[in-house]
């Protein structure tokens, strides 16, 4: 089965970037979904980002469309967050995930924190 590994979080100020990293353990076939999710303390879980594999076909909450970008290296297995433009409300762990349906929710990460302060 799929496992997928997050790297990259940490502290930032705002208005700064951040990358994350996920990277599965297995080759995705192409209608293979990646994303993210993020759960902010004291909030529910919410989606974030996912591109499928074949296409690179994206989609994005409206809180981050246009400060983050998704994409994925195939011959890696990995998906990437960049984070621009970061705002003190963007603190949450942030969970890698796949599947086969947006947004792709079968498989999960570990999560990794972004912190967001000055």
């Amino acid at each position: 089965q799929v496992q997928l590994a997050e790297s990259g979080g940490g502290l930032v100020q705002p208005g700064g970037s951040l990358r994350l990293s996920c990277t599965a353990s297995e080759r995705l076939y192409s209608s293979y979904i990646l994303g993210w999710f993020r759960q902010a303390p004291g909030k529910e879980r919410e989606f974030v980002a996912a591109v499928r594999q074949g296409t690179g076909g994206t989609t994005y909450s409206d809180s981050v469309k246009g400060r983050f970008t998704i994409s994925r290296d195939r011959a890696t297995n990995t998906a990437y967050l960049q984070m621009n433009s970061l705002k003190l409300e963007d603190t949450a762990v942030y969970y890698c995930t796949g599947g086969s349906s947006w947004p792709p929710q079968d498989k999960w990460g570990q999560g990794v924190q972004v912190t967001v302060s000055s």
